[in-house]
């Protein structure tokens, strides 16, 4: 008989969220060993804010627990003007909590999902911006009561998800609450009425940035009253009288931009607008079937003066063509307008519009996964999106990284990747941008940069980059990040790169092992897809012999014996037996085998693992079970626990 190592690899993309509250925010990761030799208090108030800046909003609350200079100056109203707290459960309580901060708080972040009443809670009435994502729970009712109380805002932004309860009376408490409104953006709204849309034209005079997207129907007659707007998208907008459109649209005396794409608009409508605004500089029509199918072979360019973007030509070239000549034949439009010296206020906001559109879009695109874009991704979609991972909008950064993540997925379930495409990323040298957005102290973007890397290292070549360019060390950091969000992603990348022999030895140098086995110990059993990432980690690392006797030296065998018993979740319960198979397989050259069985409930828990409904559950525990059967103790124990039975 030989001992088996199980070999598998499949994580999932899910995401968890983690509460914050009064005890999270004093409290954190520093200690006093950390600054010990130096005298921080020494150094002058602005440094130290400067420092303080650099940091999430946790390590400042460490930070300023340190002493009582550094509480005063963490305090500072310069360090509490923007606030994400996408990553952690937002709730009344928290708000209550961290209020005394927020006098003087202007953005916020939030995940709407039970956060919009907390929000009112937060009494930041100088409150300028909001951001919400997953906005499916909010109601005309919470929208206009935070409107209400924050008669100061100039952008609000909803989505991507649907906001399925929000109505034309939400919008019209908007426009009379909040008349400094400046940007205006909102997904999936059911129905935009003229009385919504009127109202807006009517109060918020300085209203120039406007997205009902993805919306069943909006009143195509009213939009044309919004006289201030600039820049207008209905991207994914259905049902909307193109006819009408192009008639009242183009009459928009200030409007530069607008954004139709993945809408069914036809070539009609498109030649209407362009030959009709007169102030208008670019039409969007991304990935809009009608119109491409009715348009020429040879492609629509720039129409007196104006530009239209379309997946039929090459989209950095028409960019380009808004500038001078000059500009013609750089291979990256926007890093070429970043680097200007002399820089037009109008054709900036026009730039930053558009890289605003492409980041949507191309996620959009990326997670319908249709095989009809294969070619566009590798002619210029790759490009495109390792172009905004170099914008300055830390928003468009985070879309251009989860659409990478996105986009090289072919197979989500199987764990698959388009190996083309992957390479596309790091022939571009996406790896080095990836690596460096997941230095962030933004934990948005350490997330969903760790996400894209993890996808990426599903393939060898990228692998082998990401461990060569320093990325195993900075996933081992991350996954000891206190952000759930962030931790998650992390181990994902180290399940990943252990796949094979190549990487883990290099994950086990840089700390890797113990801060996965640590990932058991911290979270809750509640967190299926962390803990299923760092079990399917440790599981590749024990089928080494030298990383197996690591994990036992950090707790790895009570960790995974305790997710053997407890947890619920058939993925990890998959995972964690498929990990103490592998750390049983090394025969008498450790005491894992023996280790294992002495642990309480061990056996017997696997054994109950082999009547789960999961074949995959069924599987790893027999598994276990027959590379623990080696050891003659173990032998008798699995017996007298009905295992003999259990495996016939």
């Amino acid at each position: 008989m030989n001992r088996r190592v199980r070999q598998k690899c499949g994580p999932r993309q899910e995401k968890d969220e983690t509460k914050i509250s009064s005890k999270t925010l004093e409290c954190g990761c520093l200690t006093s060993a950390t600054i010990s030799g130096v005298d921080w208090t020494t150094l002058p108030d602005d440094t130290v804010i400067q420092l303080f800046s650099c940091l999430n909003y946790r390590d400042r609350a460490s930070l300023a627990s340190t002493c009582r200079t550094f509480r005063l100056l963490g305090s500072s109203p310069c360090l509490w003007r923007s606030l994400d707290l996408r990553p952690h459960k937002f709730d009344t309580a928290a708000a209550v909590s961290l209020s005394p901060r927020c006098k003087n708080l202007q953005r916020l972040k939030f995940l709407a999902a039970g956060s919009a009443d907390a929000i009112v809670s937060l009494q930041a009435r100088a409150l300028r911006e909001i951001s919400g994502d997953f906005c499916r729970d909010i109601t005309d009712a919470a929208l206009s009561v935070i409107a209400a109380r924050h008669e100061m805002l100039e952008r609000v932004h909803l989505g991507p998800d649907a906001c399925e309860r929000i109505s034309g009376d939400a919008i019209k408490a908007l426009a009379y609450c909040c008349p400094r409104l400046q940007r205006l953006w909102m997904s999936g709204v059911k129905e935009v009425n003229g009385d919504a849309i009127n109202a807006l034209a009517k109060h918020c005079k300085q209203l120039k940035d406007v997205g009902f997207v993805e919306s069943d129907n909006i009143d195509e007659v009213a939009l044309g009253n919004l006289n201030s707007v600039k820049f207008l998208s209905v991207a994914g907008t259905r049902n909307l009288k193109w006819g009408s459109a192009a008639q009242f649209w183009s009459r928009l005396p200030c409007l530069m931009c607008l954004d139709v794409s993945r809408t069914d608009v036809n070539l009609s409508a498109v030649t209407g607008f362009l030959s009709s605004s007169q102030n208008l500089k670019v039409l969007s029509a991304l990935n809009c079937p009608v119109f491409e199918g009715e348009v020429d072979s040879n492609p629509m360019h720039n129409h007196k003066g104006k530009i239209l973007l379309t997946f039929l030509s090459d989209m950095f070239k028409e960019v380009a063509s808004l500038f001078a000549d000059n500009s013609k034949n750089v291979t990256d439009v926007f890093q070429y307008w970043r680097k200007l010296n002399n820089r037009d206020e109008n054709m900036d906001e026009i730039v930053v519009w558009i890289e605003c559109v492409f980041s949507h879009s191309l996620l959009r695109i990326a997670e319908n996964n249709l095989k009809e874009f294969d070619e566009f991704w590798l002619t210029q979609g790759a490009a495109v999106l390792l172009s905004l991972l170099r914008s300055s909008q830390e928003e468009v950064q985070e879309r251009a990284a989860t659409a990478v993540a996105t986009f090289v997925v072919i197979d989500d379930e199987n764990a698959t990747v388009d190996c083309k495409r992957a390479e596309a990323i790091l022939w571009g040298d996406g790896i080095r941008l990836l690596l460096n957005l997941s230095r962030s102290c933004q934990e948005g973007l350490q997330s969903e940069a760790a996400k894209a890397i993890a996808n990426l290292s599903i393939d060898s070549k990228v692998a082998k980059a990401v461990a060569e360019s320093g990325g195993i060390n900075i996933l081992a950091n991350l996954a000891k990040s206190m952000n759930r969000l962030v931790a998650e992603e992390a181990a994902g990348g180290l399940w990943n790169l252990s796949v094979g022999d190549d990487h883990k030895g290099a994950i086990a140098e840089a700390g890797g092992i113990k801060a996965l086995v640590d990932l058991i110990f911290k979270w809750s059993s509640s967190s299926e897809g962390l803990l299923e990432r760092a079990t399917g980690a440790l599981a590749n690392l024990g089928a080494d012999e030298k990383c197996s006797l690591e994990v036992a030296v950090a707790g790895g065998i009570h960790a995974l014996v305790m997710l053997v018993r407890t947890c619920k979740f058939d993925g990890v319960q998959e995972q964690a037996a498929r990990a103490l198979a592998n750390l049983a397989a090394h025969g008498d050259s450790n005491r894992n085998n023996a280790s294992i069985g002495q642990e309480e409930g061990a056996l017997e828990a696997l054994v109950q693992l082999t009547y789960s409904q999961n074949e995959g559950v069924r599987q790893e525990a027999a598994g276990a079970l027959w590379n623990l059967s080696f050891d003659d103790k173990n032998r008798e124990a699995i017996a007298a626990a009905g295992g003999v039975e259990a495996l016939v």
